[in-house]
């Protein structure tokens, strides 16, 4: 039997949401064992100066425990 757990994580990027993404799942990598997947539950800018800055996404990690 295989039990999972899911977490939600936030991470921002200035380059794109692609980015974020991957840092986050790195970041998720380093502390949670066994990351299997990950979607996607939100995603949004911020804008300076009429000027998109920041890319953010909140994404729900999935790990199986041991």
């Amino acid at each position: 039997m295989t039990v999972a757990k899911v977490t939600e994580i936030t991470a921002t990027s200035r380059e794109s949401f692609e980015d974020a993404i991957a840092s986050g799942i790195k970041r998720a990598n380093k502390t949670l064992k066994n990351v299997t997947g990950a979607w996607i539950a939100d995603q949004e800018v911020v804008v300076e100066k009429g000027k998109v800055t920041s890319y953010k996404v909140r994404m729900r990690v999935t790990f199986v425990l041991v």
